[in-house]
């Protein structure tokens, strides 16, 4: 429950007041969506995560697109927006639905979808205030295939329960670290003039 409330509350500091918009007006019910995706996603455990460290693994998050210290603000968000893409597709595929609790499981997809037709038309207007859509198509690419390398492993791993709770664990995790991203961004911008 510890680890759920310090992945919860940078959410809620990013997504108040004007600095947290990102240069884009996400509505209220965007940090709602978030934090109720991670209290689902955290609920969705069917097996200790102790019971599966043989099954770990790292999927190489593309901190490489992410750890530039000039990084503008339609990038973090063109990130984030493939992440919750990728995340979402995820999910809603027959042997995820195999795997969890389906009513959970609909719930999270919904609020998936929710943030991504917020983010949709954020990116719009960020990928138009910052013009540089070369790097935004990189950075996606690289998340995509952050995300191929878990679907390979989902494979590998025949889609059994510890592989699930590994991906669940790592989905909550890449949230999280997009998150930080974001404050990031969202602190710099404040301390430009």
């Amino acid at each position: 429950m510890a680890l759920l409330l310090c992945l919860l509350m940078p959410l809620v500091v990013l997504s108040c007041g004007p600095g947290g918009s990102l240069g884009c007006e996400l509505p209220q019910s965007h940090v709602l969506d978030s934090i109720q995706n991670l209290r689902l996603l955290g609920q969705m455990r069917r097996l200790s995560p102790l019971s599966c460290l043989k099954d770990r693994r790292d999927f190489r998050f593309p901190w490489q697109q992410v750890d530039d210290s000039q990084l503008q603000k339609a990038r973090v968000m063109s990130v984030h927006h493939e992440m919750v893409q990728q995340a979402f597709q995820l999910l809603l595929s027959e042997r995820a639905s195999a795997a969890w609790d389906k009513t959970l499981l609909d719930q999270v997809c919904k609020g998936l979808h929710q943030q991504l037709e917020h983010l949709e038309s954020c990116l719009v207007q960020l990928v138009t205030e910052e013009d540089s859509s070369q790097s935004y198509g990189r950075a996606s690419l690289e998340m995509k295939r952050y995300f191929q390398r878990i679907r390979l492993y989902l494979k590998e791993k025949k889609y059994s329960g510890c592989a699930w709770e590994v991906v669940r664990v790592e989905i909550m995790r890449s949230f999280s670290l997009s998150t930080t991203l974001q404050e990031r961004v969202m602190d710099e911008d404040m301390g430009s003039p």
